[in-house]
């Protein structure tokens, strides 16, 4: 089950997203096992990840990147365009502090 954020929370994170720079990208295949894996393994080693999801309509590119963070455990800090910002603590040894609630 996915954590739930404050709004001071995920302004942090936000501000951490800015600088950096999409690590995965769903294309024409849209989201099979080997990329939910991927986003695994991403946010576990980094805690903090921007995927770019290639769907060029715009229900069919939230509705990919919602599948994406539940099948991940992941919370949607935020959302531009076709990029998307996605963030779950680290089950072993977290790198990221968010401020307290």
């Amino acid at each position: 089950m996915p954590i739930a954020l404050t709004n001071a929370q995920i302004r942090f994170l936000r501000g951490q997203a800015h600088d950096l720079k999409a690590m995965l990208q769903v294309g024409g295949k849209g989201i099979t096992d080997a990329l939910a894996a991927e986003v695994d393994g991403a946010l576990e080693h980094h805690e903090l990840i921007k995927v770019k999801v290639a769907a060029e309509d715009r229900e069919a590119r939230d509705a990919m990147i919602a599948e994406l963070a539940e099948r991940s455990d992941a919370v949607l800090v935020q959302r531009i365009g076709h990029v998307a910002v996605l963030y779950r603590p680290a089950r072993d040894k977290r790198q990221i502090v968010l401020p307290r609630a």
